[in-house]
């Protein structure tokens, strides 16, 4: 019996043309120049995802600071048709989480979703994603042209807060000052 291995890589000058093929061919809209130039700047908030050594997805995320917030938006996260259920796109989406529990400074993590792709909608279901909002016409050349605003929502809480003397001790420390999330 052969092992499967998934593991994430960095999005490079050399690999971003992998990237490029791999969205044309999971997601329906077109990405510009920007959009790749922006991937190369974004370090740990852009990986390509590799199944057995083979690029079979990707994830790609800004931090948008629009609305008084601080959110990480998920601009793709997508993996080929034979490869899905794989567990490859948790993998991924985990990978953001990690980031957004180490950061500790989002409000929420959202992305938008096309209204006919239950999958999608699905899967980010599972981790506790909802539907906030749907705007018309967001798409562009394709149909249906709307598509769903899904969130998930990010509480900060103290470090060791079920315990006030764990607090007291913890808030003289700076160094335990580090905030954890609770996901809500």
């Amino acid at each position: 019996m052969t092992r499967s291995s998934i593991e994430l890589g960095d999005v490079t000058p050399h690999n971003i043309k992998q990237l490029k093929k791999l969205n044309t061919v999971v997601f329906p809209v077109s990405y510009n120049d920007k959009f790749y130039v922006d991937v190369l700047e974004a370090g740990e908030l852009a990986k390509l995802a590799y199944y057995n050594d083979i690029v079979v997805g990707a994830v790609c995320c800004r931090i948008d600071t629009t609305e008084n917030q601080r959110r990480l938006y998920i601009m793709t996260l997508g993996c080929l048709s034979p490869y899905r259920r794989l567990g490859i796109g948790t993998v991924m989406f985990e990978h953001i989480m990690n980031f957004a529990e180490k950061d500790g400074n989002f409000d929420s993590i959202f992305l938008h979703v096309q209204i006919n792709n239950n999958g999608a909608i699905e899967f980010y279901k599972k981790f506790g994603f909802e539907i906030v909002d749907t705007k018309e016409q967001y798409y562009k050349r394709i149909e249906p042209a709307d598509a769903h605003v899904l969130q998930k929502a990010l509480r900060r809480t103290a470090p060791n807060s079920n315990s006030s003397a764990n607090s007291t001790t913890a808030n003289s420390n700076s160094r335990s000052k580090a905030r954890q999330f609770t996901f809500v």
